[in-house]
């Protein structure tokens, strides 16, 4: 098949969360699969194309995948993607309605005549929309279908209403994209695109209720014929313990014992106190309410300094100030890393006895599934992908895989790691889970065929 795949942000070239992550994995396995993929991001500050073809760049993803860079130096030249610290951009509606319709120009001139256009989240999620509107009868476009992925509901692209006229579409395609007086990019992408999917099974269904829905809740039940849920994987080129360049030192499901070297020389350099029997705990994760910092935080003034904890993430200010103060309080049991580090990323996974996910509310996570490779078991609260892919071990020892909370509180999480700590002295059973959860494999070359499925249906 032919698939040109639309996304805001790609790893390696730029990325703010799990869908940079997404984009800069799931084309490569894509093309693997003997697949025709081109990708198309906006040409960001920094990024240095292989070739400057004038009003695009063009590049190779690492595997196959060739990436299109959309040029326009006013509207992407920036230090951010798409806010500074004080709040979004202002003309983003023109930055990525540029992006899209730009996009779909370079197909026609280049007569790629796709088979699919994949669109992800609502940077892009306009695609669809100036496709229908716009090229869907040019030549080439004839048996094009349309692909909208959802990776965090929460972001949708709301715009003034009378910004319409600056998108250049016919005056009928207003009645799509306005919702609740304003333009919403993601309504119109959901609407117009022949399938949409989310990033985990259990998050398709929970963005169906009002608590999920974030206000479209009622136009993903219209549409619900359409919508489906593929859960993520991750890229074991980069995290995989047997050959991660970032950490102490390497091992696998086979050499767990020097797991354990990994914990001690993290502690040291961190300045923890040196004990592998004292239960540690990881994040690595934006300092958000979603992720659950706001029962994280009393949570942990519960635990420690009975435990020990590790936090790299960047968020909140309220909660980068309590969660200093913690660290102040316990330097011995807590270290704390307000920045992202990619190496430190990788050392505390290495390091970690449980790896803490208490998400409010989770698209699909990725954390959890790293986490399993580095033998490390997750504690989450059970929504969205989290729900998927972790069971409680204290619950079926013999298939579990982590811990899971009862409920969202601060109580819960707190007994659930006092849990995890009383089970983690059981050195034979903590060991036997380790070395399960560390062969479990979430591969995109597996996922990329649930892709491929769902194309094919729309044929």
């Amino acid at each position: 098949m032919k698939i040109a795949f639309f996304s805001s942000e790609v790893f390696p070239y730029a990325k703010t969360g799990g869908l940079g992550d997404v984009a800069g994995a799931l084309p490569l396995a894509l093309s693997r699969a003997g697949n025709e993929v081109k990708v198309f991001m906006p040409w960001y500050k920094n990024i240095s194309p292989d070739r400057d073809l004038g009003s695009y760049g063009l590049s190779s993803l690492p595997g196959g995948a060739e990436i299109i860079f959309i040029k326009n130096d006013g509207f992407f030249q920036r230090d951010y993607l798409y806010n500074t610290p004080e709040g979004d951009y202002p003309d983003n509606l023109e930055r990525f309605s540029f992006y899209c319709r730009k996009s779909l120009e370079i197909i026609k001139e280049t007569e790629f005549n796709p088979d699919i256009l994949h669109c992800n989240d609502w940077q892009s999620a306009l695609v669809p929309v100036y496709f229908k509107a716009l090229y869907k009868d040019e030549q080439g476009f004839g048996n094009t279908r349309t692909v909208l992925t959802i990776h965090n509901l929460a972001f949708q692209g709301y715009f003034p209403k009378e910004k319409f006229l600056l998108l250049g579409l016919p005056s009928e395609f207003l009645r799509h994209l306005e919702i609740y007086g304003q333009l919403n990019l993601l309504k119109a992408g959901i609407i117009i695109s022949d399938a949409v999917n989310t990033v985990s099974p259990t998050y398709s269904r929970q963005i169906q209720t009002k608590e999920f829905g974030c206000g479209l809740e009622d136009i993903l039940r219209r549409n619900r014929h359409k919508l489906e849920g593929i859960l993520n994987a991750i890229d074991y080129n980069i995290w995989n313990p047997e050959t991660d360049r970032f950490i102490y030192t390497n091992y696998n499901s086979g050499n767990l014992e020097a797991k354990v070297e990994n914990k001690l020389a993290y502690q040291k350099e961190m300045g923890l106190a040196e004990d592998k029997n004292c239960l540690l705990l990881g994040m690595v994760s934006r300092l958000s309410e979603q992720k659950g910092i706001e029962v994280l935080i009393p949570a942990l003034e519960s635990v420690l300094p009975e435990v020990q904890v590790a936090i790299l993430g960047l968020g909140d200010k309220k909660y980068h100030e309590a969660l200093s103060v913690l660290a102040q309080r316990y330097p011995g049991s807590f270290s704390l890393h307000l920045k992202f580090d990619e190496g430190i990323a990788h050392k505390i996974y290495s390091a970690s006895d449980v790896f803490l996910l208490p998400s409010r509310f989770e698209p699909c996570g990725l954390s959890q599934m790293i986490s399993f490779k580095y033998a490390v078991l997750p504690l989450v609260n059970p929504t969205g992908g989290l729900a998927d892919t972790v069971f409680d071990c204290l619950k079926n020892q013999k298939s579990g895989n982590g811990f899971v909370m009862d409920d969202y509180s601060a109580e819960s999480l707190t007994k659930k790691i006092k849990e995890a700590e009383e089970f983690f002295q059981q050195r034979d059973s903590w060991a036997e889970v380790m070395k399960r959860v560390a062969e479990l494999s979430f591969s995109w070359d597996d996922t990329s065929q649930k892709y491929l499925e769902m194309y094919k249906r729309l044929w």
